[in-house]
């Protein structure tokens, strides 16, 4: 199960971090990632990192947001700072527990584990 937090409201240039707790596994996954969904819009992928450590960023949030776990306490968090109103959106994390499956980290049809989002909105 994974449980998204942190999401609110936030103004123009402000920062917010957003955790995801992942519980009820041994193994951690493979790959996790972010994602997010404005309005009207299709989920789109914004930051992932794979277990040994390479992160994956879309360019509209490289060099504002910051993908990072802890392995220990089983959370994915994302730093976001500078943030726009374009960034306002429902966010959610995502997990894969096979090795080798994500070929595309940023693409939302490669993770098959879902919270249920957190609402940011960025005024």
């Amino acid at each position: 199960q994974l449980v998204e937090s942190g999401g609110g409201p936030v103004q123009t240039g402000g920062s917010l971090r957003l955790s995801c707790k992942a519980t009820g596994y041994t193994v951690s996954p493979w790959y996790m990632g972010w994602f997010r969904q404005a309005q009207g819009k299709e989920r789109e992928g914004i930051a992932a990192l794979r277990r040994d450590g390479p992160t994956r960023y879309s360019d509209p949030v490289k060099g504002r947001f910051t993908i990072s776990r802890n392995y220990y306490e089983k959370t994915l968090y994302l730093q976001m700072d500078n943030l726009k109103p374009e960034d306002t959106a429902m966010y959610y994390c995502a997990a894969e527990w096979i090795q080798g499956a994500v070929k595309s980290p940023l693409s939302a049809y490669e993770y098959n584990y879902w919270g249920q989002g957190t609402q940011v909105t960025v005024s």
